[in-house]
C-alpha cells in the first residue's frame, strides 16, 4: 500500500488477496444455486437449503447442511468468518 495525502491507496492486485488465508464467508445457498460455485459437486437433491464455507477470494472450502458445521470447519482452519447476507 501507498499513502498519499493523508489517505491509504490499495492496488488491485492488493485488495485482491485481502483476507486470503485468513478470512472465509459464510452464506446459506440453494442446493440449486451450486453447480456454478462448486465444481465437479456429485448429484444433489433440487430445494435445500445449506450452508457453505468460500474463501475471502470466493474460492468454496466446504458445504454443510448445519450452520455451526460450516463454522467448526472454519475454526479448524484458523479462519475468521464473516456472514453474508
Amino acid at each position: 500500500m501507498t499513502r498519499t495525502d493523508e489517505t491509504l491507496t490499495m492496488t488491485s492486485g492488493e485488495l485482491a488477496h485481502l483476507g486470503e488465508g485468513s478470512v472465509a464467508y459464510l452464506r446459506k445457498v440453494s442446493s440449486d444455486d451450486l453447480r456454478g460455485r462448486f465444481p465437479g459437486l456429485d448429484e444433489i437433491a433440487p430445494g435445500l437449503e445449506l450452508w457453505a464455507l468460500f474463501a475471502a477470494n470466493g474460492q468454496p472450502i466446504l458445504l454443510s447442511d448445519a450452520r455451526d458445521r460450516a463454522l467448526a470447519g472454519a475454526m479448524e482452519n484458523d479462519l475468521t468468518t464473516v456472514a453474508i447476507h
